[in-house]
């Protein structure tokens, strides 16, 4: 396995990065403001900017994650780990269509099916796991992934408790207080992953190019 490029990304490369990321998180904290401004109709709803924004960023990672590892084929196996999880993610973001929509709890049966044989796989293929994972872990890329799953599914959910907001808003405090806060955040944990799953394909762009001209 061909190991990551030797030469760095350069400062103009870098800064270019940097600034659209800033417009990227600043236009989804726009995005969320304008929702609570303007759409009350179905504000921070399944319907609303912030939810179906959460839906296109999962599904763009899903994307660039198959795109990685079928096509350039660069760690197929911590790519396919990455995949199952962001997939599980996206399909736990439609708990609320296919529970409605298809039958109660489907959404777990999906998962199951996502997370179960992935994870069989990749304990099947472990050493190459590992060898490819020593790589990745040495990332930004993975620092930044590490970082959106965190927010996500950690803080998000602590930072979204009744009891803490009850606490801060006492006699006005509202159900909507807890969802709002708790989906804007976990909006911020998935764009993160979706940041830290494009340096991954800028990064297996560099391996790709690597292997072809070495080859």
């Amino acid at each position: 396995m061909s190991p990551p490029p030797a030469w760095p990304i350069g400062f103009q490369t870098i800064l270019v990065r940097a600034v659209l990321y800033v417009l990227f998180i600043g236009a989804i904290a726009q995005g969320a403001y304008l929702e609570a401004l303007y759409l009350p109709s179905v504000r921070f709803s399944e319907l609303g900017f912030t939810e179906f924004t959460q839906t296109l960023v999962l599904a763009t990672c899903c994307a660039m994650l198959i795109y990685i590892r079928q096509v350039l084929k660069v760690w197929p196996t911590v790519t396919l780990l990455l995949l199952a999880f962001v997939a599980a993610s996206l399909v736990r973001e439609q708990d609320h269509f296919l529970d409605n929509y298809v039958a109660h709890n489907t959404w777990k049966v999906l998962v199951a099916l996502i997370i179960l044989p992935s994870l069989f796989w990749v304990i099947k293929q472990r050493q190459h796991f590992l060898a490819e994972f020593a790589h990745y872990s040495n990332t930004f890329a993975f620092g930044l992934f590490t970082a959106g799953v965190l927010t996500t599914y950690i803080f998000s959910r602590l930072y979204g408790r009744q009891e803490f907001w009850q606490a801060v808003l006492e006699e006005s405090y509202s159900g909507t207080f807890k969802s709002v806060a708790e989906e804007v955040v976990e909006l911020l944990g998935y764009s993160l992953i979706l940041i830290a799953t494009l340096e991954l394909l800028l990064l297996a762009r560099r391996v790709y190019t690597a292997r072809q001209l070495s080859s």
